[in-house]
């Protein structure tokens, strides 16, 4: 797998020639594009199934949100999903998921099916049931493989079989989950599917049985930009997500650093400190989105899990969360990274040492940028994994 750590800010195209021809300002720029391209790579993911299947649900908790929520799809016990609709996330646009009709509610075959979806916009499908998976799912599963997409059978609302199960006097959680999945596995063989692997999924309880599973499998399966902007959409449900979100964001860091460099390099008193702001700005409220940190995300968790607004807060370190990212605030917060502030000083002071002051203030500049992120990064990583572990631990003790 390519890592980024091994990218340099000469290989990304255009930046080179800009270089040679001494056009800072270019090979920044360019930077710059190819940074917000990564940002914005759409992934486009359709949800379908027959009617009641939980297919609302689903996509209501992929994009962080509950049934009735502000933006959520309409879920209810009868089919709600009369054609197709798009739900993008609500801070990563650029991912959408698309509630499609239940195939078994059209008068198509698989083939019209798709093709009047418009199968060829979408990156791969789930198709769920909260049952058994039918002679319908099947066909539309195998008209995907023949047209070259990739699908994922969910079997949904597994937290009602299991409290359904509860009741028997010789309840085993494991033997049950091993005995529905094999139940949805053989009956798919039996309906033509080869090699079939079925995902155990609770909407309102993501972290638990085969969710986990089924993020490692698109991650295995996407191409890398996919990958990433599937994670970054990605609601915190395991430390193991809150993880590959910090490692990837560090990845970016050279990247950053060497935007940062570039700017350096004209010798314009204060300049440094305002492209740095301005960027920083953009890449640290991505940080906070993609943690969950940002006030409406924390609002939703407390809805959705009863935790007090006030009491999510208490847990968090760093001021940049719950906050609108404003270059003032972010000013603020480095004048408190005491080394990081005596780095800044350093290097307005040596941009104008005769023939070495630049590259010495390019230097300095790139590791000012690389170090406050990675400081701010950490920080706001501890909270989100701080969060996830308090509202965890109280759903263990609410069971």
């Amino acid at each position: 797998m390519e890592d980024q750590n091994d990218w340099h800010p000469e290989e990304i195209p255009g930046v080179r020639e800009a270089l040679k021809n001494n056009d800072i300002a270019a090979a920044v720029a360019r930077i710059q594009q190819v940074l917000e391209r990564e940002n914005n790579i759409p992934l486009n993911i359709a949800i379908t199934g027959e009617t009641g299947s939980g297919k609302s649900t689903f996509v209501n908790a992929l994009r962080g949100l509950s049934n009735g929520d502000e933006g959520a799809a309409p879920a209810g016990v009868v089919e709600t999903t009369s054609e197709v609709t798009p739900y993008p996330h609500p801070n990563y646009p650029n991912v959408t998921l698309w509630d499609l009709p239940g195939i078994g509610s059209t008068k198509f075959s698989a083939d019209e099916y798709l093709m009047l979806v418009g199968f060829e916009k979408f990156d791969f499908f789930i198709i769920i049931s909260d049952t058994r998976f039918r002679e319908n799912d099947v066909k539309l599963a195998q008209e995907i493989q023949r047209m070259k997409k990739k699908f994922y059978f969910v079997r949904s609302k597994i937290d009602n079989d299991i409290n359904a199960e509860k009741r028997n006097r010789d309840f085993n959680k494991e033997e049950t989950l091993t005995k529905i999945r094999d139940d949805c596995v053989h009956r798919l063989r039996d309906l033509g599917v080869e090699s079939p692997q079925v995902f155990l999924v609770s909407s309102f309880e993501l972290h638990l049985y085969d969710f986990s599973l089924l993020h490692k499998t698109l991650e295995r399966d996407l191409p890398k930009n996919k990958r990433d902007a599937l994670l970054r959409a990605m609601p915190n449900i395991s430390l193991e997500i809150i993880n590959k979100k910090k490692k990837t964001f560090k990845h970016r860091l050279y990247w950053l650093a060497a935007q940062s460099a570039l700017g350096a390099a004209v010798p314009v008193p204060g300049l440094s400190i305002a492209v740095d702001a301005a960027l920083l700005v953009g890449v640290v409220t991505d940080y906070v989105f993609a943690f969950g940190l940002d006030v409406p995300s924390l609002k939703r968790l407390s809805d959705r899990t009863g935790v007090p607004y006030a009491d999510l807060q208490a847990v968090i370190f760093s001021p940049l969360a719950a906050a609108e990212i404003t270059k003032e605030l972010l000013l603020k917060v480095i004048v408190q990274l005491g080394s990081v502030a005596t780095l800044i000083a350093a290097e307005e002071v040596s941009r104008f040492i005769p023939f070495i002051g630049i590259p010495i203030a390019m230097g300095l500049s790139s590791i000012t940028t690389y170090n406050i992120l990675n400081l701010i990064l950490d920080k706001l990583a501890d909270d989100a994994q701080k969060l996830f572990e308090m509202t965890l631990n109280l759903k263990i003790k609410d069971e």
